[in-house]
C-alpha cells in the first residue's frame, strides 16, 4: 500500500494544474473550524486542520490525508475478509479493489465521500464484531463509527441500512444481547452526531436546503428516471469496477491453466487457498463445530452481500421514488465492498490456490495501463480527450502571475481577501504568496473565516465566472475567456500582518 500510495500520489501531483475542486473547498473551510458548514457536515474539514497545522496550507496536507483514509479503509476491510475468510480471500479482495478507478486515480481527492470510506469499513467491522463476539463494546464502536460517519456526509445512512437489513436477515432480534446491543449503537451514534444536529437546526438545515436545491430536488419524469438508475449501475459496475473485474477474471484464469491443478492440495493444506477460514468455534462439543463454521460463513456471506449491494439498491430504489438525480460519486465510499460481494457470489472461481506473485503481477500489469491512461490524458502529458470541464488544465499558477501584481497595485497592498467563485479563488489563494481568505460567492454568512471589517480594511479581489462580460469586471486574459475581475478597494492601504 505504500508504494501504491507513492506512485499514485507522484503522478496525480504531476497530472494536474490545480487541485481537486473538492480539496480547494476543504482548503478554504479549514480556516476556521464550525459545527457545520453550508454544504456539509464539519469531520472532514476538522481531520485536516491538525494535518495543516503541520504540513502547511498546502495541496499536499490533503493528497496525504485522502489517501490515508482510502488506504486506511482497504485496511480494514483486509482485515474483516482476514478473519472471515482468510488471508488468500482477503488479499485478493484488496488488490482487486484497488484497481476500481476511485481508489487509484483519485487516491489524491479529499472530501466527503473520502473521509466516509474508512468509516463505512469499520462500521462493517465493527458489525461483525459484534455479531460474532456479542460483546457490547463493539455496538458502541459500531455507534461511533455510524455517528462520525453522519458528521462526515449524511450518506452515511445507507451504511445504517445494511447494518439493520443484516441484523434482520440473521433474526438477531431473538437474541438479548443483539436487541441491546443495536439499541446501544443507536445511541452511540445519535450522542455523537447530536451536537451537528444542534447546529443544523439554529443554522434553518442549511446543507439539506443545499442537497434539496441540486439533485434530490430534480423531479426528474419516469424515462429518465430509469435512464439515471441505468447509467448508475453502468458506471459503477462497468466503468469505475471494470478493471477489479479484470483483475479478478485474469486470476482466475490463472488457476486454471495446465499445472495450476497439481498445486491445489498443497496450496489448500498449507491454507494458500481461498477456502473459508473457520469459524471461531464457541460450540460446547466437537458435533457442533461444522455447524457453527456454516452458521458463521453464512452470516458472513450475508454481511458482505448487504455491505455491497445495499448502496446500489438504496439510490436506485431512491430514484425510482423521487426522482433524484444520482450524482455518479455517491456510491464511491461503499464501492470497495462491490468486490467481496461478486466474489460471495461467484465462490465456485476461487476453488484454485492462490499464488501472491502472479497476483501482484497481475495487480501492478493493472495499475500500469491505469497510470498510462492518466499520462495520456493529463496537462502535462500528451492532453488527449480534453473536455471543456477538465478541470486539471485549468492553469492556477498562470492566473496567480496574470492577476498577482495587478490587484496588488490597485489594492495598494497584499491581497488578503478573494471574494467570488469558491474552486477559481481557491485554486488562485493557494498559489498566491499572502494565502489570503476566500469568500465564496461574495457571502459572509457562507463563510465565517472572513469578517466584514478585514475586507472593509483590506478590500478584496474579486472573481466572477460569466458567459458575457459583467459591468464593473474586466477580462481576466485570454487564457481564461470566462474569468473576470475587479478590486474592492479599501478604506487604507491593509497592513500586510492584518487579519480582520
Amino acid at each position: 500500500m505504500a508504494v501504491f500510495a507513492v506512485a499514485w500520489l507522484w503522478l496525480s501531483d504531476r497530472a494536474v494544474l490545480a487541485p481537486p475542486t473538492d480539496n480547494i473547498e476543504q482548503l478554504i473551510w479549514v480556516r476556521s473550524l464550525e459545527w457545520g458548514y453550508y454544504k456539509h457536515p464539519p469531520l472532514p474539514t476538522w481531520l485536516l486542520w491538525p494535518v495543516v497545522q503541520a504540513l502547511g496550507w498546502t495541496a499536499w496536507a490533503t493528497y496525504l490525508l485522502g489517501a490515508a483514509c482510502t488506504l486506511g479503509a482497504f485496511a480494514l476491510m483486509w482485515g474483516l475478509l482476514r478473519g472471515m475468510r482468510g488471508e488468500a480471500y482477503a488479499a485478493t479482495a484488496a488488490l482487486a479493489g484497488l484497481c476500481v478507478t476511485f481508489y487509484n486515480g483519485r487516491l489524491y481527492f479529499y472530501n466527503h465521500e473520502i473521509v466516509l470510506i474508512p468509516l463505512v469499513a469499520g462500521c462493517a467491522a465493527a458489525c461483525w464484531k459484534a455479531y460474532s463476539t456479542r460483546k457490547i463494546g463493539w455496538w458502541i464502536v459500531l455507534g461511533a463509527c455510524l455517528g462520525l460517519g453522519g458528521l462526515a456526509k449524511y450518506q452515511m445512512a445507507v451504511a445504517g441500512l445494511a447494518v439493520l437489513l443484516f441484523w434482520l436477515s440473521q433474526k438477531a432480534w431473538r437474541d438479548p444481547m443483539h436487541v441491546f446491543g443495536l439499541q446501544v449503537a443507536g445511541l452511540t451514534a445519535l450522542a455523537v452526531f447530536a451536537p451537528h444536529l444542534i447546529w443544523l437546526i439554529n443554522h434553518d438545515f442549511e446543507p439539506l436546503q443545499y442537497a434539496m436545491s441540486s439533485s434530490l430536488a430534480a423531479g426528474l419524469p419516469w424515462g429518465p428516471r430509469l435512464h439515471e438508475i441505468a447509467n448508475w449501475w453502468g458506471d459503477q459496475l462497468f466503468n469505475r469496477a471494470f478493471p477489479a473485474w479484470v483483475f479478478l477474471a485474469v486470476l482466475g484464469g490463472l488457476g486454471r491453466w495446465p499445472g495450476a491443478r497439481s498445486a491445489t492440495a498443497a496450496a489448500q493444506g498449507s491454507g494458500g487457498g481461498l477456502a473459508p477460514s473457520p469459524v471461531s468455534a464457541r460450540a460446547s462439543s466437537p458435533a457442533q463445530v461444522p455447524s457453527m463454521a456454516r452458521a458463521g460463513e453464512g452470516a458472513g456471506r450475508a454481511l458482505l452481500l448487504y455491505f455491497g449491494l445495499t448502496p446500489l439498491v438504496f439510490v436506485s430504489v431512491m430514484t425510482l421514488v423521487s426522482g433524484s438525480h444520482i450524482q455518479l460519486h455517491w456510491g464511491t465510499p461503499f464501492l470497495l465492498f462491490i468486490v467481496p460481494a461478486v466474489m460471495e457470489l461467484t465462490r465456485s472461481a476461487w476453488a484454485g490456490p492462490f499464488r501472491p506473485r502472479q497476483a501482484v503481477l497481475v495487480f501492478i500489469v493493472i495499475q500500469l495501463l491505469l497510470m498510462v491512461r492518466v499520462e495520456l490524458t493529463s496537462p502535462t502529458g500528451a492532453g488527449l480527450l480534453r473536455r471543456a470541464s477538465d478541470w486539471r488544465f485549468f492553469d492556477a499558477q498562470a492566473l496567480a502571475d496574470t492577476l498577482h501584481e495587478r490587484a496588488v497595485a490597485e489594492l495598494g497592498g497584499p491581497v488578503k481577501v478573494i471574494s467570488g467563485a469558491w474552486a477559481e479563488s481557491g485554486a488562485l489563494a493557494l498559489r498566491l504568496p499572502d494565502k489570503p481568505l476566500v469568500l465564496i460567492d461574495g457571502q459572509f454568512q457562507f463563510s465565517p473565516w472572513v469578517s466584514a471589517g478585514l475586507v472593509a480594511d483590506c478590500g478584496a479581489l474579486e472573481l466572477l465566472r460569466a458567459k458575457t462580460p459583467p459591468a464593473g469586471y474586466g477580462p481576466v486574459g485570454p487564457a481564461f475567456p470566462l474569468l473576470y475581475w475587479r478590486v474592492k478597494r479599501p478604506k487604507a492601504a491593509c497592513a500586510p500582518g492584518a487579519t480582520g
